[in-house]
């Protein structure tokens, strides 16, 4: 009796002892962000985060006798961020993400453009929309609109659903929403991203280089992601522009759980925009919506788009995680044709509907500490259908592109010690495409579907020594297409160095292929609205299209300047001409060939304090070489030689603004024969994209303001002005014959617009 009165004594005095020191812990315990600034002034550095991300942590502060790197290590091991150094001063504050082991992401030129948009030393580009500040004509964090701020990227006719990255087409782009792959890109067809911004955390942008696990996309990766984080607290926002209405919320389920859902639709049913307006006068430019003829009259035209998406992590235990991805997209768009027959007032009505729906599930697992798994699939369905009605002839016409896609992987990673690490894996995908044209007068009905599968083995070998100073990534993909027996082999390699303290330079290069593209059969297809249509390789006249690519750049970073300069060499086989978009004497020629590409990509930024200013530049040389046409070698329809971007920033307490000039050179174009331009009965046109549209020019400003409201209440308003100075730009231009004449139209960019935004975050 008396050793158990000993022993409860002793767990008494332990437990008090405990308390003790927990009290005591407690107490000393600093804010983080108190804690920053007081490590700011003690070792002359600036840490770099977003306020939301560590706001309400509390740390134990660091012994005053430790230094810099064993300061950082102490605040890595006892909190949820990682640090990166830059430029010996700056100091990056991310969080961690335990369950993707993040082989070659460290940034090596922060404030590449803006706050919140780094380059890292796997070659790609980060946008990180926690840190984010602001850009030229966008107050919503516009995902595709975003990533065209950066030098070789851009669209040559002002849409999201038409991004060129170094000349390439957008079918050439791998776009991700957390590792799903989407066949569409963009709402109101084209004008703006379909991807809820207030959920996309993270967009990593790549042009060479590009990781073993990743397939398609020849010509860049556009990779979006959410946040992959169990949220402990509620968060939730509810927002209104002159375009749509959204919400969003992060909702906790318990300690292990976590769930991310975000809505959004247009507010056309409610209101008509000046930039409604715009956007659809834009969309319907000399297409089926907009033309109308002496007898007929088209009529209550009506738009909708709306998109939902969640997220749902659950956290198995300390070293499992499940997760759960949904997306879907609709875009609606109705008119009616009306006349008068025989006396009798007719109405007809056309649509054009375009949805996507995508779901995926993801098990991370830890199995030790040098070994870990990731398992993923996902289903992704798209479709595009239009039914135009042709009230003169009395004529239905019913098309339909329909995607379908399957995709299974498995990823390994394996840290062999703390300077080499091994990623292994297999990845199946099956994609089927079916394509229909029905029309009921006269009957005629023609239904493609095909099918492609592939099986690929990757591995890849990651370097990086103890000081940092170097990343060495070399990766290799075997890829079997099991339809047509064929074996691909595809290496890749980054490599990235710093020296001097304040140089870098870069290495990179990649072997891609890709089993998809769109077509144009007929430039009125789909109302000639979203006239491309996707379709599979048969490895005959529509090739698979394989791409290789080489890059080198150098840049320097020091007291708050920032230069980089990149030049590159990309060729790509297997292109088609129905793939380009040509509206001249190819347009109905159908055939196979190849691009090359060879250009500079510029940039020079220059940070004071609270201004940051950046300039860019873009340089390319794009030609085709069709061997099958008269000319065998021409310039590429995508071939815009040169291109500048001017921009500004400055933020004052909670004000930011900002404005920025675009210019480039005018889109190559076809013009006729002058003095002889009807041959035949047909246009006689001159040497193929030897002339060009005006240069085009654009001038942005934007400017958000932080109102913090009560407690934990705070609202964001933002005003922008696209195209301020209402400047005119030539878009696309064509030809066609009309009484014996030769006609041109000439299609415009959008004018000046608007927009408003009202977003409260609680």
């Amino acid at each position: 009796m008396a050793i158990k009165n000993k022993l409860y004594f002793l767990c008494f005095l332990f437990l008090m002892f405990s308390f003790e020191i927990n009290a005591q812990e407690t107490k000393n315990k600093l804010p983080l962000i108190t804690l920053f600034k007081t490590l700011q002034t003690q070792y002359n550095i600036q840490f770099n985060y977003a306020e939301d991300s560590v706001e309400g942590i509390t740390i134990n502060p660091p012994s005053k006798s430790l230094s810099l790197i064993e300061v950082l290590s102490y605040l890595e091991i006892n909190t949820i961020f990682s640090f990166n150094t830059i430029d010996n001063y700056i100091i990056l504050v991310h969080l961690k993400t335990p369950f993707e082991m993040q082989l070659l992401s460290e940034v090596v030129l922060s404030k590449y453009i803006t706050k919140g948009i780094n380059k890292l030393n796997d070659g790609s580009y980060e946008i990180d929309f926690l840190e984010f500040d602001i850009l030229p004509g966008l107050i919503d964090t516009d995902v595709l609109q975003a990533v065209q701020a950066f030098p070789g990227i851009q669209s040559i006719n002002e849409t999201v659903s038409n991004i060129n990255i170094r000349g390439g087409t957008h079918d050439q782009n791998l776009i991700l929403w957390d590792g799903i792959k989407m066949y569409q890109s963009g709402h109101f067809f084209g004008l703006i991203s379909m991807f809820n911004p207030q959920m996309t955390q993270n967009v990593n942008v790549l042009k060479n280089g590009t990781n073993a696990a990743l397939t398609d996309g020849v010509s860049g990766t556009i990779s979006m992601e959410t946040n992959s984080n169990v949220n402990e607290t509620f968060k939730g926002s509810l927002g209104i522009n002159f375009i749509d209405a959204n919400g969003f919320a992060d909702i906790p389920l318990g300690e292990k759980s976590s769930l991310q859902v975000a809505a959004r639709k247009s507010i056309s049913n409610f209101a008509e925009t000046p930039t409604y307006s715009n956007f659809f006068d834009r969309i319907s430019q000399d297409t089926e919506v907009q033309n109308s003829m002496s007898t007929i009259l088209n009529s209550d035209q009506e738009f909708d788009f709306y998109d939902t998406s969640f997220r749902w992590i659950y956290k198995l235990s300390d070293n499992d995680q499940l997760q759960l991805n949904f997306l879907t997209a609709n875009n609606e768009l109705s008119f009616n044709e009306n006349s008068v027959i025989e006396n009798l007032e007719t109405s007809r009505q056309s649509s054009l509907q375009q949805n996507s729906i995508a779901g995926a599930l993801r098990y991370d697992k830890i199995w030790n500490a040098t070994w870990q798994s990731a398992f993923e699939v996902y289903e992704t369905d798209y479709k595009l259908k239009a039914i135009n009605a042709n009230i003169l002839d009395e004529q239905r016409f019913l098309q339909e592109n329909v995607v379908s896609e399957t995709s299974l992987k498995l990823k390994t990673n394996y840290k062999i010690n703390d300077r080499f690490k091994l990623l292994n894996g297999y990845h199946f995908v099956e994609t089927k495409i079916t394509n229909l044209d029905d029309v009921d007068n006269p009957i005629f009905r023609s239904k493609i579907s095909e099918v492609v599968r592939t099986h690929a083995l990757f591995s890849q070998l990651n370097y990086k020594p103890l000081h940092k100073k170097t990343a060495l990534s070399f990766g290799l993909r075997y890829n079997y297409i099991d339809k047509f027996e064929k074996h691909i082999l595809e290496p890749r390699l980054t490599f990235t160095h710093q020296f001097l303290n304040h140089f870098s330079v870069e290495v990179l290069t990649e072997y891609k292929h890709q089993n998809t593209s769109q077509i144009i059969n007929f430039q009125n297809d789909f109302l000639g609205i979203e006239k491309r249509r996707w379709q599979l390789s048969n490895a005959n006249d529509i090739p698979i299209i394989r791409s290789k690519q080489v890059s080198i750049g150098l840049s320097y970073s020091k007291k708050g300047w920032l230069v980089n300069a990149e030049g590159y060499y990309k060729h790509v086989k297997g292109i088609t001409t129905q793939s380009q978009g040509f509206q001249n004497q190819y347009e109905f020629i159908k055939t196979s060939g190849n691009s090359n590409a060879i250009g500079l990509d510029f940039i020079l930024r220059k940070q004071i304090q609270n201004f940051n200013t950046w300039f860019s530049y873009s340089y390319i040389k794009s030609d085709y070489k069709f061997k099958e046409l008269p000319e065998q070698t021409f310039p590429s329809n995508f071939d815009i030689t040169h291109s500048i971007t001017f921009g500004a920033a400055y933020t004052i307490d909670r004000l930011k603004l900002s404005a920025g000039l675009n210019w480039h050179s005018g889109k190559p174009t076809t013009r006729p024969v002058f003095g002889n331009e009807i041959s035949d009965n047909a246009i006689n046109y001159a040497t193929t994209n030897s002339n060009h549209l005006q240069d085009y020019l654009r001038v942005d400003v934007s400017a958000l303001y932080d109102l913090k409201l009560w407690n934990a209440i705070r609202a964001d308003l933002g005003v922008s002005i696209w195209n301020a100075l209402d400047k005119t730009n030539q878009i696309n231009n064509f030809y066609r014959v009309n009484n014996n004449s030769v006609n041109e139209t000439l299609q415009s960019s959008l004018g000046v617009t608007p927009n408003a935004v009202l977003r409260v975050h609680f």
